[in-house]
């Protein structure tokens, strides 16, 4: 029988960081990947300004080292909310290292990172980059995708070039109007949360945090007047110049948004703030209206969608950016196995059950946070700030940690400790290199035993499916030990410790599969994440 032609293995419609990077992560593998991005052009203004560790940790495997690069930057201070009184209402802790080995928050500007993630996918000999089309058409059956594409008629008008892809899967990373979520049939649970803001985004030409002593670098004014976000832009056109800045200003009920954002106006709002255009060069000015929503399913059949297409969020947790590209590590650890025909097909559910809970969690919190900062009446306001200016009272000031976020039911064992949450991460020293553990190590699936050979405690036919998803056992020991990964701070030591573990299965995301106390244990929990991943035997493999 003649196999089924495919154009792609991967046809991935938009290329902003979502979809960009989900190329990057397949295209290294040598997989054939065809990249649609509507606009011909790429869009040069700002848009996130912000991510978190787990997002440093991502790049740091495309060679982007958060902590030294001109392009992204951070401010050691906690994030602080106060009303308008300059009174605290509530402290935020933006300023440790996270367990994950990575600064809690850094600031970047989207369009330069965009910008390298789009080189670093040109250079990939097997991704092909398709600019000024879009979605017309979409048909899938049980081998493959066919996708019709028409360049953007804004650019080209009614009638220009009309083409057709043949892929073996389809990832939608098309917005929040998503053609591929539409075309799907895949309906938005929507939480009915609208705010509209007025976003500014600065270049001062001045140091602008060093200018404000008494103000913080990052943190929210809850002002019933004019609740506004004051936050870090990232680093600025010039290496070594001024950083931009952000300002973000609620729309008062009653007012015209598109009247707001008015260069006259919006310069107006920057007045008190000390911004004017004799000193600063105003960017961008847009309304955005915050919303709350996520796609009821995120899979269906060989198709998949992320990022704004699968969810929107409020900005005020900095999350926004951060959920998309957690969404394209996981579709694409997942499209990779299968792929390489070392997953089944239904690993691919797996994706919609962990990752929309992990969304909705940030955007209920973000909604939360929403709930506190856009309160424009006086009194909700003034009760508003009694509560939690004695609240943060009683418990001394101390800073709220950076919140734990748990995947939805998936690819992890529900009886494990730190299962279903981010691995942690410490500096090892492995012949000779001295780094944090994913740069040592590498990233893929990884069994970590605490100064014991975890590969000895696996089953024969365990060990048999762990080497088809090419994983490393690896043992990890304390500083002086003789294994080849030493553990230079204790950070490991003290991880095992806190959980009572003996092993852990990390990720290729870096998420923990499970943790085990003992062999026997171990080998119990392996079965079970490896039915989940639906891991092709050796003889399967083999006969493919």
């Amino acid at each position: 029988m003649t196999k089924a032609r495919y154009d792609t293995d991967v046809a991935i419609v938009g290329a902003g960081p979502v979809g960009t990077l989900l190329a990057i992560l397949l295209g290294q593998r040598g997989h054939k990947v065809t990249l649609i991005e509507r606009w011909s052009k790429h869009y040069p203004l700002p848009r996130a300004v912000t991510f978190d560790h787990e997002i440093a940790r991502v790049l740091a495997t495309l060679g982007i080292n958060s902590e030294a690069d001109d392009a992204i930057n951070y401010h050691d201070e906690l994030y602080y909310w106060k009303n308008r009184d300059g009174k605290n209402l509530q402290i935020v802790d933006w300023q440790s290292q996270s367990a994950s080995g990575w600064r809690v928050r850094y600031w970047f500007n989207q369009p330069e990172l965009e910008k390298r993630f789009l080189r670093i996918a040109a250079e990939l000999p097997t991704v092909t980059i398709l600019r000024g089309f879009e979605g017309n058409g979409l048909e899938q059956d049980a081998d493959g995708v066919t996708l019709t594409l028409k360049q953007n008629p804004e650019e080209f008008g009614p009638d220009g070039e009309r083409r057709s892809i043949r892929a073996k899967f389809l990832a939608g990373t098309d917005g929040a109007n998503s053609f591929v979520r539409e075309s799907l049939g895949i309906e938005n649970e929507d939480k009915g949360y609208f705010f509209d803001w007025l976003i500014l985004d600065m270049i001062p030409n001045f140091d602008y945090v060093a200018s404000r002593p008494s103000q913080p670098a990052q943190w929210q004014l809850c002002d019933p007047r004019r609740p506004t976000t004051v936050v870090p832009g990232g680093p600025g056109p010039v290496v070594g110049g001024p950083d931009r800045r952000r300002w973000e200003f609620m729309v008062l009920p009653g007012e015209d948004a598109r009247d707001l954002a008015k260069p006259d106006n919006a310069w107006k709002l920057l007045e008190p703030w000390g911004l004017t255009r004799d000193n600063a060069e105003l960017e961008r000015s847009a309304v955005y209206r915050f919303q709350a929503r996520w796609a009821k399913s995120w899979n269906k059949g060989r198709c998949m969608i992320g990022g704004d297409a699968a969810h929107l969020m409020p900005p005020f947790a900095g999350e926004g950016m951060c959920a998309g590209v957690r969404d394209a590590v996981a579709m694409a650890w997942r499209l990779n196995g299968i792929l390489e025909g070392k997953l089944g097909l239904d690993v691919l559910d797996s994706y919609t059950s962990e990752r929309i809970e992990h969304a909705k969690h940030y955007i209920h919190f973000s909604q939360e946070l929403g709930q506190i900062i856009c309160i424009s009446d006086e009194d909700q306001a003034a009760e508003r700030d009694n509560a939690m200016i004695a609240a943060l009272a009683e418990r001394g000031d101390t800073p709220v940690p950076t919140d734990i976020c748990q995947l939805g039911r998936g690819i992890w064992d529900e009886n494990s400790a730190h299962a279903g949450e981010l691995s942690v991460q410490g500096i090892v020293e492995c012949h000779g290199n001295r780094d944090r553990f994913d740069q040592v190590v590498g990233q893929g699936w990884v069994l970590v035993g605490d100064a014991t050979d975890p590969a000895q405690a696996l089953t024969p036919e365990q060990a048999a499916q762990f080497a088809t998803l090419d994983g490393s056992a690896i043992s990890i020991v304390a500083q002086g030990g003789a294994a080849d990964v030493v553990d230079v701070n204790g950070t490991f030591r003290a991880w095992f410790d806190q959980i009572d573990a003996r092993y852990v299965l990390i990720r290729p995301d870096f998420y923990v599969a499970l943790t085990a106390s003992s062999a026997a244990d171990l080998q119990a929990k392996m079965d079970k994440v490896l039915s989940r991943l639906h891991v092709q035997s050796p003889a399967q493999v083999a006969a493919e």
